[in-house]
């Protein structure tokens, strides 16, 4: 069982999703949990939902003065930040060659430039507080050249990276930085475009299934927790195996 009881942390696309099932499971596992999203209505019922130990904050990912009040939000309610789950994102494919300018940079700036200004409001908090986890929820295009996803995969290769060069830097300071790479996953949003539960829907996937998002959640309580304590600097694959490589089945075609 994983114990956060008296920490407080703070998921970013909370309201739905991956990311309120990340909330549910911290609150469960004892912790304090703020909410930050652009979905107020969603936001507002679950925090509801989670009871007393749970908040909801309007926080665009892409602002800095938001994620300066989120900071300071969280710290007047709960007395600090412990833990920082860098999960808000969108989702896009399309073809390099076709993809605009304009759009590319709104990806990279949601994804990406995101995660580096949470990173960066979280640590200033963390170590006044003595330390702290943040985990940054890349994907599967991050680990390898999947087509059709050229501003998402960028921007979740970078995510990568990022977690790296902060786990180097803030290690002395007790702060670990890991990244969590989801596989498909079976939420309302992939639900919208054709994903299925079921075994046997994704021969190219070894487990030939998609993800729930509480096994996604799980990873990432893990990585939250005192039983990674050792663990920096890492990315966990949450992916049914997929980027292992394909199954004998797919290769054969049968």
């Amino acid at each position: 069982m994983i114990d956060l009881t008296g920490r407080t942390v703070l998921v970013t696309g909370g309201a739905r999703g991956i990311g309120s099932d990340i909330a549910r499971q911290a609150v469960a596992a004892g912790a304090n949990v703020v909410l930050g999203d652009v979905l107020d209505a969603d936001g507002t019922a679950l925090a509801a939902e989670l009871g007393e130990r749970a908040r909801y904050f309007h926080l665009d990912v892409t602002s800095e003065r938001d994620w300066q009040r989120a900071a300071a939000f969280t710290a007047a309610e709960f007395g600090g930040l412990h833990g920082l789950v860098n999960n808000a994102g969108v989702s896009t494919g399309q073809p390099l060659d076709t993809e605009t300018v304009e759009h590319f940079r709104k990806v990279i700036d949601i994804n990406l430039t995101g995660v580096f200004i949470g990173m960066k409001t979280a640590i200033a908090v963390m170590k006044e507080g003595g330390g702290g986890s943040i985990v940054n929820i890349s994907s599967a295009a991050g680990l390898m050249g999947l087509a059709l996803t050229s501003s998402y995969g960028a921007s979740k290769w970078a995510v990568r990276g990022l977690s790296k060069i902060a786990a180097v830097e803030q290690g002395t300071a007790r702060i670990r930085v890991n990244s969590v790479h989801p596989g498909m996953t079976y939420t309302p949003m992939t639900a919208q475009v054709g994903i299925e539960r079921g075994e046997g829907n994704y021969p190219n996937t070894p487990m030939g299934r998609v993800g729930e998002p509480q096994e996604i959640a799980n990873a990432v309580l893990f990585l939250l927790s005192d039983a990674a304590s050792y663990v920096t600097g890492a990315e966990l694959a949450v992916d049914g195996g997929w980027t292992t490589g394909p199954t004998v089945k797919y290769v054969m075609g049968r």
